[in-house]
């Protein structure tokens, strides 16, 4: 009849039509024949409607969401985890949750933070010699190519352990985690170069760089931002720390970043706020922190040369603190690498348009979002035209000519993105509405109220040098009444908006109970190419190589060495080879379990009772697990994931002798 792809708009322009022009022409009689022939018998879509309350914009909004069984979404929207530290993957316009990434928590279902490799893989982001299970997740950031998203690979961040992880999308799988000592916290992360040369992680709450003390009185002389440049190798699919590098920043709160395209490639830009270098004390004669960092009317934003800087890193004009590679503020001042523009108070997003021209910037207590022009600011900057120096010698820039505009709509302007028609769509936090407005004259064009308290919001490519167009979420910090009631904590509230034409139109409310998402990224579905099946069998998941302690069908086998018990297993439906392992008190046990089946979705998952273990065995999968079976006793071990009609039966036993 028609590709999935426009289902929707084949449904909303044929079925809708016809049933509505039953009622009205012929009735509800009339409207049964045709919605019951329409429908394939039942009840008339006049009936449904009527017993459901809904009107005409209720239908067509689910007629453009309704994804049928068997039918796939058109997009992934990648989003935040927010506080559960991991990564949410949701199919639109559906929005089904399809997955969650375990990254910076341990993820039970998947086995994540349980067995051997993903156990190591969530040490490497440990910090002060201690290992987090938590984090607080911001912003997913997709690889690009030529400043399109590329579908390879996606980064995330810890705002409050300030890490760096490495997703595949190969297998929708976390392979790396770098931590870096030289900050305590941030938040304008991550965010790549147009090529993903590299991955952005920049301070947020300024601290005495590499982890040592000052106290807070010592705030203007002691204390300082920094942003790292995390080189990425794509053939590797690694960030390798000693080829990466940061720069020293005053101490301003340096918040959201992004990266120039196009004719602005080779710049990064990043908001922040405090210029007043507040840091709070109500208990010690200070006003709060939020009052404090509020009192000037213009914070500072960052214009970075990235690829200038890159130059003096290679020429070793460098310190170095906590191990990484950094350019000293006064370096960075020298060498024309980092200037000032004033923007509106308390800014929050910075985003660069799609042909890299101009940079939007939301002031949280301003009305407009204000339009820099990046031709005024490199031209103001080869011209030496300044209107003053920060206190630590950063040149700062006129703020009227280093703008093209600004766009009045409305208050508590935070986070753009961008259609491919011209306009560009900005979350107003404190009126909560989503508002449009055309990038060409700077004039608004329509607002939409979302419920409530929106924050970010993501439009299908909408931060590419190509948007789509297509769809727009409203990532909510607020439900208050939208769902059944579960309680004082409410979930998040994910809202699908169709942004074509002269109205925006409210489609789908989606409740997210997990953490508190903050951003998302949303790439076309053709783009990403994962893998059904790990080929060959024995494939371990974080180096998608052959793991060397891959077992074939026919040599599993349990060996005791120097170093403990070697179990050898396979797993197949519906039987676990060895399924009967003993073992003495105090012994170390090393399994070794591949999956051997072939089948798409034939995942098996594995636990043994009381030791605290599990891993997931996808088809093909092969996972290392070691403990120390500290106690006598029989402990059931079995297969956890549902896997065929004896999947009870797959199962065995764990057997601890006493010494």
């Amino acid at each position: 009849m028609t590709s999935g792809r426009k289902w929707w708009r084949w449904a909303a322009s044929a079925l809708l039509p016809l049933a509505l022009a039953c009622t009205r022409e012929t009735g509800p009689e009339g409207a049964a024949t045709a919605g019951a022939s329409a429908l394939g018998g039942g009840s008339s879509l006049a009936e449904l409607m009527q017993k459901r309350g809904l009107n005409e914009a209720d239908v067509v909004a689910a007629l453009k969401t309704y994804t049928p069984s068997g039918k796939h979404d058109e997009y992934y929207l990648f989003a935040s985890g927010g506080h559960g530290g991991n990564l949410i993957v949701i199919g639109v316009p559906s929005m089904r949750i399809l997955k969650y990434i375990g990254v910076f928590t341990p993820e039970p279902w998947q086995g994540y933070g349980y067995g051997d490799q993903t156990m190591e893989l969530l040490k490497q982001g440990s910090r002060d010699g201690k290992m987090l299970t938590w984090g607080d997740m911001h912003h997913p950031a997709l690889s690009e190519s030529a400043g399109e998203y590329d579908g390879q690979y996606l980064f995330v961040n810890d705002k409050a352990n300030p890490r760096v992880a490495v997703v595949s999308l190969r297998d929708f799988a976390t392979t790396q985690i770098v931590a870096s000592e030289l900050i305590e916290s941030e938040h304008g992360s991550t965010f790549v170069t147009p090529d993903t040369d590299y991955v952005i992680e920049t301070s947020q709450y300024p601290a005495p760089l590499g982890g040592r003390y000052a106290d807070v009185t010592k705030f203007n002389d002691e204390y300082r931002g920094a942003t790292i440049f995390w080189k990425f190798d794509r053939a590797r699919g690694r960030i390798v720390p000693e080829e990466s590098w940061a720069m020293e920043l005053p101490p301003y709160m340096q918040d959201l970043a992004d990266a120039g395209k196009l004719v602005s490639d080779g710049y990064v830009f990043i908001n922040s706020i405090n210029t007043e270098r507040a840091y709070g004390g109500n208990l010690e004669g200070n006003p709060p922190l939020e009052s404090g960092v509020s009192q000037n009317d213009m914070d500072y934003l960052h214009v970075i040369n990235w690829k200038k800087a890159e130059q003096v890193v290679k020429a070793g004009r460098t310190k170095v603190i906590a191990g990484m590679r950094v350019i000293a503020l006064e370096t960075a001042v020298a060498e024309g690498l980092l200037h000032f523009v004033p923007e509106p108070k308390s800014p929050h997003g910075v985003d660069v348009t799609p042909d890299g021209k101009d940079i939007v910037v939301g002031g949280k207590l301003d009305t407009h979002a204000t339009v820099f022009s990046f031709e005024k600011i490199k031209a103001l900057i080869a011209a030496n035209t300044f209107v003053g120096k920060d206190p630590y010698g950063v040149p700062i820039l006129p703020f009227q000519e280093a703008i093209r505009g600004q766009c009045e709509i409305g208050l508590g302007p935070l986070h753009t993105q961008f259609d491919n028609e011209g306009f560009a769509y900005t979350s107003v936090f404190i009126e909560s509405k989503v508002a449009k407005w055309s990038l060409k004259d700077l004039k608004l064009v329509d607002k939409l109220s979302t419920h409530y308290n929106i924050g970010h919001l993501v439009a299908a490519e909408g931060d590419t040098v190509s948007p789509d167009g297509r769809f727009l979420v409203a990532m909510n910090k607020w439900a208050i009444d939208r769902f059944a009631p579960v309680g004082p904590l409410l979930p998040q509230n994910f809202q699908l908006i169709d942004p074509v034409g002269p109205k925006m139109q409210m489609l789908y409310d989606a409740p997210i109970p997990l953490g508190e998402p903050h951003y998302a990224q949303m790439i076309k579905a053709d783009k990403i190419k994962p893998v059904e099946i790990y080929k060959p069998a024995g494939m371990n998941a974080l180096t998608h190589e052959k793991d060397p302690f891959a077992v074939e069908g026919g040599k599993e086998r349990i060996e005791r060495k120097p170093d403990g018990v070697h179990v050898y297993m396979t797993a197949v439906r519906s039987h676990f080879t060895p399924d009967i392992i003993r073992v003495k008190q105090g012994d170390t046990v090393h399994l070794h379990i591949t999956n051997i089946e072939q089948a798409k979705d034939a995942t098996h998952g594995f636990t043994v009772g009381s030791q605290n273990i599990h891993v997931s065995l996808e088809p093909g999968k092969h996972a290392n697990v070691t403990f120390v079976a500290d106690k006598p006793g029989v402990y059931p071990m079995y297969c956890t994931e549902f896997c065929s009609a004896l999947h009870l039966e797959m199962a065995g036993y764990f057997l601890v002798e006493p010494k």
